[in-house]
């Protein structure tokens, strides 16, 4: 586990460092459905928005992640929460999206949900994929050619989901 870390919640003041986490992360084209063109107000106002909850990862005080956690769906599917996360290139490989994981999961049952789904996790994202099993999540469909790759063009996309019941 990395040393120094604080998950804390997103305010204003963040919006900068997070927008630069996620051009970094956008710019590949092999994670995230945003598209290269999208704009610094088009993501403040979907990633900032106070329904998703946003929150930041801080080593020694710099943001090196965030995450967002919201309703999966409205109403009678507004249980299940979703959630997406990014980490900065430089942070990876550290256990900071393992932290923010953890802290999501925690976080979206002390908010009533009983259940998180991932809707869009990209079958050749390996790496996200063992990351999500190693912490409960379990493929219960794919979707055949749902990702359109920068590289690779059309790959399949999980859906992933794991029940909260067991967090503490």
């Amino acid at each position: 586990m990395t040393q120094g870390i604080a998950i804390i919640p997103a305010d204003e003041s963040h919006i900068a460092a997070v927008w630069t986490i996620f051009q970094e992360v956008i710019a590949a084209g092999d994670a995230y459905v945003f598209e290269a063109g999208t704009t610094l107000d088009q993501f403040g106002a979907y990633w900032f928005a106070p329904q998703f909850h946003p929150q930041v990862a801080l080593l020694d005080g710099e943001v090196v992640g965030s995450y967002v956690v919201k309703a999966n769906q409205p109403g009678r599917g507004s249980h299940v929460a979703n959630a997406s996360y990014m980490t900065a290139s430089a942070a990876r490989g550290r256990g900071i999206a393992g932290m923010m994981c953890e802290h999501s999961l925690r976080y979206a049952k002390s908010l009533g949900f009983r259940a998180m789904q991932f809707n869009i996790v990209v079958a050749t994202n390996t790496v996200a994929v063992r990351l999500w099993q190693k912490h409960g999540f379990r493929i219960i469909g794919t979707s055949p050619g749902a990702f359109r790759h920068e590289q690779l063009g059309y790959v399949d996309a999980h859906v992933m989901f794991r029940e909260l019941d067991d967090i503490g």
